[in-house]
């Protein structure tokens, strides 16, 4: 059963508070009710997540069309796949947060095309060689990132690649504050640890 999901514009639509720190027990109801084609459970979970998941989106691909594509994408995915959803595994925020996280991965992945005249001004972008260490790096940190625990991994991308504060990532995740801290710390000191290996 395919949704039209609505339009790029209503990522800018400002959410209550109520929208913005969900209860775990009520995003859980949502995606159970949405394995059942509930459209209205559907509307109340999109509009309690587009925001955080489009900064996510935002902040690792850099741009706001590619954004709003990923955005699009998890959300037809989570209507989708809605079914497979199982609440004894844990909280739904985590789940769905997994389903961005592979959306904005698949479009990291989509080749852009080049515009078919380039200007013959010389460009401000980063050369070669440049490009190369940046990417070798960021090869490196994302390498890392991978062996990481998955609860330390979230809440590391989710203060750095969506820009959330701690108070934020502990809302989206609907965790204590005091365990973002911790996972954030040992997540942060445990990259550092791996990223020394790489080193030698």
């Amino acid at each position: 059963m395919e949704l039209a999901l609505s339009p790029p514009a209503s990522l800018r639509r400002p959410a209550s508070a109520a929208e913005e720190h969900p209860a775990a027990d009520g995003d859980r109801e949502l995606l159970l009710r949405i394995a059942d084609g509930d459209r209205a459970a559907f509307e109340t979970l999109y509009h309690r997540f587009v925001r955080p998941v489009f900064g996510l989106a935002l902040r690792r691909l850099g741009d706001r069309g590619r954004a709003e594509d990923a955005v699009q994408e998890t959300f037809a995915a989570i209507w989708r796949s809605a079914g497979s959803y199982k609440p004894e595994r844990g909280p739904a925020s985590p789940w769905l947060y997994a389903i961005a996280r592979n959306a904005i991965t698949d479009r990291l992945r989509t080749r852009i095309d080049t515009p078919g005249e380039l200007p013959d001004r010389p460009s401000g972008e980063p050369g070669p060689p440049e490009r190369a260490e940046s990417g070798y790096v960021s090869w490196r940190v994302h390498r890392a990132l991978d062996e990481l625990p998955g609860s330390e991994r979230e809440v590391i991308e989710l203060a750095y690649w969506s820009g959330f504060s701690q108070s934020e990532v502990a809302a989206f995740l609907d965790i204590p504050l005091g365990t973002v801290k911790t996972r954030t710390r040992s997540g942060l000191a445990r990259l550092a640890g791996l990223l020394e290996e790489e080193l030698r």
